[in-house]
């Protein structure tokens, strides 16, 4: 377990600013994003965002939250301090995130570690150069969960990863996220997107799920009941949260980790992050005091945190 530096601003106490100040008041960097559309075999697509490089400089690869996009907040800043170090990145809006719908009666979810797989075999194929994975919140779940599904098969492909904010206990979370203040803090606002976006999915693909259920859903485990476990092949919410947690999985890492997690996120309580003795000798644990979920504000301490386990040195502010 590594002790980590960071220290939140004194004019910003708890879990929930230390969340939400990012969200709204982060610096906006702007980013010439060049997008691609990758066609993938099962007839949908995923548009990748990328900001270029030297070719034979190293490429990280990003994956957003939920509801995200390479357009967020943790995406920009992280983009921006790549560019200054002249290192390439790409940015992955899974599939209905980049503005446009996807095809198929399906999404994307927290277990989707096969969509991660073919983000990965993809940039395996056509760079040479080091390659690096970052995950955000949900993201960072499927990131972890293909490592470990994985194991040693992937350090061929990728020199090291990074997970900030991982859910990684989903029931936890999502027990966590329909409770309380946090359900009108943060649920109240993801379901007003999931609900139009599975709207929008039901009109192309009529009877895929109940969409009364889905309008009505006040909680996110109604509606993942209702929608994320009906497409994508879990018998209920319950089973979806247990069978999608990235936590069981972490044992059987190989590809240098590194876990960052604020204990008073308000996504994740403290209580649930797992002990050394739960993760592989290939995870560092960093869990700082304070921080929130994607928060750490106040300074460039994560940025400068995750390209020191990159190995890419910091560029003068």
């Amino acid at each position: 377990m590594t002790v980590s530096s960071y220290i939140a601003p004194y004019w910003l106490p708890g879990g929930h600013l230390q969340t939400l100040f990012p969200y709204f008041f982060a610096p906006r960097h702007v980013i010439g994003w060049r997008r691609e559309r990758w066609e993938l075999d099962d007839g949908d697509f995923i548009d990748a965002d990328w900001l270029d490089g030297p070719s034979d400089s190293p490429l990280v690869v990003a994956f957003h939250g939920l509801e995200g996009n390479s357009d967020g907040y943790y995406m920009r800043i992280l983009a921006h301090w790549l560019g200054q170090a002249k290192v390439r990145m790409v940015a992955i809006n899974f599939r209905g995130c980049s503005g446009e719908p996807n095809r198929l009666a399906r999404a994307y979810f927290a277990g989707d570690s096969t969509e991660i797989g073919r983000v990965m075999a993809r940039l395996d194929m056509r760079h040479e150069a080091a390659l690096y994975a970052v995950g955000y919140s949900l993201g960072a779940n499927a990131l972890l969960r293909w490592l470990g599904e994985q194991g040693n098969a992937a350090t061929p492909m990728l020199r090291a990863a990074i997970a900030v904010s991982a859910p990684l206990d989903l029931p936890a979370a999502g027990h966590a996220l329909d409770h309380g203040i946090n359900r009108w803090l943060y649920t109240r606002h993801f379901l007003h997107s999931l609900r139009r976006k599975a709207a929008g999915l039901l009109q192309r693909h009529p009877g895929a799920f109940d969409g009364n259920a889905v309008r009505h859903a006040t909680t996110l485990h109604a509606f993942d009941q209702h929608f994320t476990a009906v497409l994508h092949g879990y018998r209920s919410a319950d089973d979806y949260w247990k069978r999608a947690a990235s936590l069981p999985l972490l044992d059987r890492i190989a590809v240098p980790t590194l876990l960052i997690n604020a204990r008073n996120d308000p996504f994740l309580p403290g209580d649930t992050l797992p002990r050394a003795d739960q993760v592989s000798a290939a995870v560092q644990l960093e869990f700082p005091a304070e921080g929130g979920h994607v928060g750490f504000p106040g300074s460039d301490w994560l940025s400068r945190r995750m390209l020191q386990h990159l190995d890419i040195p910091f560029p003068p502010s």
